[in-house]
């Protein structure tokens, strides 16, 4: 059973997804770009015989959060909102899920709090200068102030950009259900959607000046570290996944081959189980 909820942090409306037991350790499930916590339903449905409690946000700018007019749209900003939702919910202790804008926006929130993330898991989310495709440099070297760019950035929130997102490097097109991109494709032509986006596609180089510091928290917090990965991510390379082994070496990794950007799309039937197992102690008696 999903629930969906709301709660209101500092005036942003915050929507999520919420399934398993209140009680059972919590793994936050971080979305990424141009989707929503809709996306981690088929997810929630295939762990709902692990003892954990699952809860998947939409961010500010995304799915069905809505945030007051003037709100900054920045990685900072959309971190605060986690930051505060975590509070709001009194989430002291939590595994970490992190996809795509998931990364930058939850390894903020680990750097912040240390001591809350418990596990990581990763999937294609990058935190290295290896894990990004030339295209990826290319789209983050983009600047506002330059004509042509602001529309090179706006089309890909049409639908061809987004079914681009799902299909590429896919080796089964036929087996990405259109129902997650068509309603990305409905959110993200709701009004004032797109100028957030914009703005947060020139912010994403931001988080370059980031990566030393949460790859110190890595060595230093020592959390045991999943990295799942499709192999055919037109953004983030193979290597990016394989780089967490140096700051986390005993990271259990995988890279999917016939997976795209978005993996769980095709490769869930494996991926769910490696994340039963990573969180799941073997005294829990399965």
């Amino acid at each position: 059973m999903i629930a969906h909820r709301t709660v209101d942090v500092d005036g942003v409306t915050v929507a999520y997804r919420e399934s398993g037991p209140a009680d059972g350790p919590v793994l936050l499930l971080l979305h990424g770009f141009p989707t929503a916590s809709h996306q981690f339903t088929r997810l929630m449905d295939a762990l709902a015989d692990a003892p954990v409690r699952l809860i998947a946000p939409d961010y500010p700018g995304f799915g069905r959060t809505t945030a007051p007019a003037g709100f900054t749209y920045t990685f900072d900003r959309l971190a605060d909102i986690v930051e505060g939702f975590t509070d709001a919910l009194g989430l002291d202790r939590f595994a970490l899920y992190a996809f795509d804008f998931g990364a930058p926006v939850g390894l903020r929130l680990a750097t912040r709090r240390p001591d809350r993330v418990t596990h990581l898991i990763v999937q294609n989310g990058n935190a290295y200068d290896e894990g990004l495709s030339d295209a990826a440099r290319e789209f983050a070297g983009l600047r506002r102030e330059v004509p042509g760019n602001e529309e090179r950035v706006r089309a890909l929130f049409t639908e061809e950009g987004t079914r681009f997102q799902y299909e590429t490097g896919v080796a089964d097109p036929a087996l990405v259900s259109p129902d997650n991109w068509t309603l990305d494709v409905h959110y993200l032509g709701l009004p004032g959607r797109a100028d957030a986006q914009a703005d947060l596609a020139f912010d994403y180089a931001s988080n370059f000046a980031h990566y030393p510091a949460w790859q110190a928290w890595l060595r230093t917090a020592a959390v045991p570290v999943l990295v799942v990965w499709g192999a055919g991510d037109p953004f983030f390379t193979p290597a990016g996944a394989k780089a967490y082994l140096r700051d986390a070496p005993h990271a259990d990794v995988h890279v999917f081959e016939g997976a795209g950007h978005f993996a769980l799309e095709t490769h869930l039937s494996e991926i769910a189980p490696l994340i039963r197992d990573f969180l799941t102690p073997p005294a829990a008696g399965r």
